[in-house]
């Protein structure tokens, strides 16, 4: 089984990827839905990131250091880079940021490794569902050091337009910011793996391919 497939088993085993009629918080109205707050084991998290990590090295991203958006990138990063370093020898170094400024102590507001001009940057994030995040983080990174954000790294790409746009937040974080997105997975390895009867769901596909061609993109 490829590492795709491991991943989608794992978050439909995990209770991540689930099934039914669901509202977004865009109002549209969904046949399936990933709650990334549903891993919540050690062994849980261990293998979450050596998904990452599966996915950062086949798509050979250049990385000196990952960086977890607080608060939901702060474990994921730092799980990334433990298994780059344990799966593939690679070590990099992490940081994340604080939601406010520290005026004590070591202050600042990032934790973890400074960046410095040049620096080959990772953003690893869980879903991306408007961009919104990069868009409060780009300026924090480009304002602390000249790095280059070499990608950013989600778990699902939705593959969805937005609601004010033709394009995915994957395409429009690249028009914007110049970043690029990778995922682990996107929603059509999803469906497939339905198809291939890798994970449950068969009973869904008609409405998930329906809701496809009503607000998906191609590329």
């Amino acid at each position: 089984m490829s590492y795709k497939n491991e991943f989608i088993k794992f978050m439909y085993d995990s209770g991540v990827l689930t099934f039914g009629d669901f509202t977004l918080k865009s109002g549209r109205k969904a046949p399936y839905f990933i709650n990334t707050g549903n891993y919540v084991t050690g062994s849980q998290l261990a293998r979450l990131g050596g998904f990452y990590a599966d996915c950062i090295k086949d798509n050979d991203i250049p990385a000196e250091t990952l960086f977890g958006p607080a608060y939901k990138g702060i474990p994921l990063a730092t799980c990334a880079a433990a298994a780059l370093y344990s799966k593939y020898g690679i070590d990099v170094s992490y940081f994340f940021d604080r939601k406010e400024e520290k005026d004590h102590g070591e202050g600042g507001v990032f934790v973890g490794k400074k960046p410095v001009d040049g620096e080959k940057v990772v953003i690893i994030e869980d879903v991306m569902t408007s961009g919104k995040a990069l868009r409060e983080v780009y300026p924090k990174l480009k304002g602390a050091a000249n790095v280059d954000i070499t990608g950013m790294v989600i778990t699902v790409d939705r593959m969805e337009k937005a609601l004010d746009s033709d394009m995915s937040a994957v395409q429009s974080a690249y028009k914007e910011f110049g970043v690029k997105v990778y995922s682990i997975v996107t929603i059509n390895d999803i469906i497939k793996a339905i198809e291939d009867g890798v994970i449950g769901g068969a009973e869904y596909l008609d409405k998930m391919k329906e809701y496809r061609k009503a607000y998906g993109v191609e590329y």
